[in-house]
């Protein structure tokens, strides 16, 4: 999967101590990123995007914060 233009982006509560992180380009029609922020240069996962709304959905109904 081509993932050429995709503008990655951390979560707003990742902390500002660096590595740890996910990244993900949700820019890019039909498709999200998922990758290390350790190795930007690695490989990625790629969903669909109903998928990952669908992941994110059931991600935060279930976020104990």
């Amino acid at each position: 999967m081509e993932l050429t233009g995709a503008q990655w982006r951390k979560s707003t509560r990742s902390s500002g101590n660096g590595g740890d992180c996910v990244e993900v380009a949700d820019n890019l029609p039909g498709i999200v990123g998922v990758r290390d922020s350790k190795d930007a240069a690695g490989p990625a996962l790629v969903f669909g995007s109903a998928a990952w709304r669908a992941f994110v959905g059931m991600a935060k109904a279930h976020d104990p914060a």
